[in-house]
């Protein structure tokens, strides 16, 4: 007959006063860091006690029961009700909730507190996100619920952000196949269906970093950063209905706005209501531009103006402030460092001091009847407004004539004479020409067609980077009067002794400004334009230009240093190291010719010591790696970084693998065959030019991409560099 099992007896329950109570020194826990009583005594205070004690009697040296009980599980609730009844906020007799132990047990206390501990679960991240939502749903907001639980209320919107994700994504997650950062990367994008689409494209792939997935979800949207959104404004963008993206996980910059189609308008508009204020000051015309080309004003002539006189109130203002910054300059001046908060005054007020100082120019009348004005935005999204600008057809007659006689009088970066390209296309109220030209035109980087073959560079990129280069020459021959010296030799040399065309050198000896009239949009704010631009301001500020008997006793009495380096100056505006279409047809440069310049200017790189890298140019994504083939990415990083850093990448689609390499090559010195000086790569007896992949010969210095360094300790990085 089968022994029938024996029925499981549970400890029963009873409520026992608090005063009859003391914590057991059986209990297990006894490390107090990160432990918080406060909170649990409030909560307790707020919806009572959830879990009862585990207590046994405590007995005397005969081993009858005192009347005490002993808690050997349950020490923190019970440090907590010690804490209200020290408040006064629990009576000392309230009865608590307790399991009792029999005291004869064979169950060692030890053994309950261990288990007790132990043998809990926590509660999955997305139940507790979940969870949050219920209470809100049901009327709780985020005030009430962070309170509650005793957390901010930032945390409360994170898991109510967590818990929006795609619920096809929250399972992933709930299935551990997905980390909680990823999940936090999601948040960015609300878009459900893109959230589900940039999953399926990197769950298998090596890039399913946060940072990977937070690039897809907002790769068409536009930084808060950004000089256009600076420009317009976030809040004026939502109100025209624009979305901003923002990540409750970690910063960004104010996050992203979705629609670049209408920060692009409101942008338009904005320049325009500019435009149409500047009008009523009687120009002829007015250019409005995002962005303004490197040379925008090639060919016309700026007016002079003279500053605006100050009014009474402005210069009792600025003695005002003066004696302030002296004073203050004073009663600090024998200690050996201004206070912080001395220091930021004085800048206020240096501030203050220089807006009014900065006045400005009054023209005239007549002058502004002809000329025109270039409205674009600054770098850091401020409005960027460049008067008094003189087309040569604008020009008086009489002016003309003297200027075709004479030479015409270059005011601008780099352009070529009697040349504009800005053309009337809308009329203001008042009479003023506006036109607006909008963003410079380029060619989208897009996926193409790769079959893996070395397809040469695109055309119009070589004219790019050789505008690059162009530019470079000419700052280094302006710097170089020797050099400029012989260059000049070298080419009245060769025409007088020789007969060839003046195309078929890299120096226009004229001099003639050479406009790059195909250019990469960072170009005017490359290191080298801004050095351009400095020396040619000094010289011009010191020049006495507007009366040429003057300039030709200025000329006269320079000194040998100065007169060779003002020739320097003037002859590197000649420089040209274009790459231009090949015209069979006699219009423009022939193949020979094209080859002459090139090799010319090599010599000239050659004797200034050109280096492209020093000079500013890397390879971006924007400004070469998505414009050419993936086999030419490929290519960039073997020769910089070695085969077994470029094999990493050949999985990558052409956007990844752009962006990866872009990483990898910065500071790597790294150059595409037009920018490499010839003589350095014959030097080497290899196809290596300055500074282009030096520690692609040590495979154990291999810089690993980012989606296979990500948590890797060094040495594990090195370790899988080397296999």
């Amino acid at each position: 007959m089968a022994k029938a099992a024996q029925k499981i007896t549970l400890s029963p329950s009873r409520d026992i006063p608090f005063d009859k109570l003391v914590l057991s020194q059986s209990n297990v826990r006894r490390i107090k860091a990160g432990v918080s009583v406060e909170e649990l005594a409030e909560d307790i205070a707020r919806r009572g006690l959830l879990q009862g004690l585990n207590v046994r009697p405590m007995l005397d040296a005969d081993g009858v029961e005192t009347g005490m009980f002993e808690i050997p599980a349950g020490g923190r609730r019970f440090q907590a009700l010690s804490l209200l009844v020290k408040q006064k906020r629990l009576a000392k007799t309230a009865p608590i909730p307790c399991i009792v132990r029999d005291a004869a047990s064979d169950i060692l206390p030890e053994d309950d507190s261990l288990a007790e501990n132990m043998q809990r679960v926590a509660l999955h991240p997305l139940d507790q996100f979940r969870a949050f939502v219920a209470l809100r749903e049901k009327g709780q907001g985020d005030e009430a619920i962070a309170a509650a639980f005793f957390v901010t209320p930032q945390i409360v919107k994170q898991r109510l952000k967590l818990a929006s994700v795609a619920p096809a994504l929250l399972e992933v997650y709930a299935e551990d196949a997905m980390t909680l950062e990823q999940l936090m990367a999601f948040t960015v994008n609300p878009d459900h269906a893109r959230q589900v689409q940039v999953w399926e494209a990197v769950k298998n792939s090596w890039n399913k970093e946060p940072y990977a997935i937070r690039r897809m979800l907002t790769e068409a949207s536009v930084r808060a950063s950004d000089r256009r959104a600076v420009f317009v404004g976030v809040d004026a963008y939502e109100a025209a209905g624009g979305v901003v993206l923002r990540d409750l996980f970690q910063g960004d910059d104010g996050g992203w706005l979705e629609d670049p189609a209408l920060l692009d308008r409101l942008v338009a508009e904005k320049l325009q209501a500019e435009a149409e204020a500047l009008a009523a000051e009687g120009w002829k015309w007015i250019e409005v531009a995002t962005d303004l080309p490197y040379g925008y004003s090639h060919g016309l002539r700026r007016l002079a103006g003279d500053p605006a006189p100050m009014t009474d109130e402005e210069r009792a203002a600025h003695a005002t402030l003066l004696a302030k910054y002296r004073a203050l300059e004073e009663e600090y001046s024998g200690q050996d460092e201004y206070p912080e908060e001395i220091d930021a005054r004085l800048g206020q007020l240096e501030m203050a001091m220089e807006a009014l100082v900065q006045r400005p120019l009054i023209y005239d009348p007549a002058e502004v009847g002809r000329a025109g004005v270039f409205v674009t935005l600054d770098r850091d999204g401020s409005l960027a407004v460049y008067r008094g600008y003189v087309r040569p057809e604008d020009e008086p007659r009489e002016e003309t004539a003297v200027q075709d006689a004479d030479g015409a009088d270059v005011m601008g970066q780099g352009g070529d004479v009697g040349v504009s390209s800005w053309k009337p296309s809308a009329t203001s109220a008042g009479g003023t020409v506006i036109t607006s030209g909008g963003q410079p035109i380029g060619a989208d980087p897009t996926e193409e067609d790769d079959d893996g073959a070395m397809k040469p560079l695109p055309e119009r990129l070589v004219i790019e980077l050789t505008a690059h280069r162009t530019l470079a020459l000419r700052e280094a021959i302006g710097r170089s009067p020797d050099v400029a010296l012989t260059l000049l030799l070298l080419k009245l040399v060769t025409d007088t002794f020789r007969t060839s065309s003046a195309s078929d050198s890299c120096l226009e000896a004229s001099v003639r400004h050479v406009y790059m009239s195909a250019q990469a949009p960072d170009l005017k704010d490359s290191i080298v334009a801004k050095l351009v631009d400095e020396r040619h301001a000094a010289w011009e500020a010191d020049l006495p230009l507007g009366d040429d008997a003057a300039l030709w006793d200025y000329l006269t009495v320079l000194d040998q240093g100065s007169r060779l380096a003002l020739l320097a100056h003037c002859l590197s505006f000649g420089i040209n190291a274009l790459h231009e279409k090949v015209n069979p047809y006699g219009a423009g440069i022939s193949a020979n010719g094209l080859t002459r310049r090139m090799a010319h200017a090599d010599l000239v790189a050659r004797a200034v010591d050109l280096d492209m890298v020093e000079a500013g140019w890397e390879p971006t994504v924007d400004g070469y790696l998505n414009r050419v083939p993936k086999a030419r990415i490929l290519e960039a990083v073997r020769e910089a970084k070695g085969e077994g850093t470029a094999q990493l990448l050949d999985h990558l689609k052409k956007g990844e693998m752009a962006t990866e390499a872009e990483r990898l090559l910065k500071g790597s010195g790294w150059l595409p065959e037009v920018l490499r000086r010839v003589d350095l790569a014959a030097r080497d007896g290899e196809a290596i030019a300055e500074g282009q992949g030096e520690d692609a010969a040590e495979p154990e210095d291999v810089d690993l991409p980012a989606f296979l360094t990500a948590d890797l300790p060094d040495g594990n990085a090195s370790m899988m560099a080397a296999e």
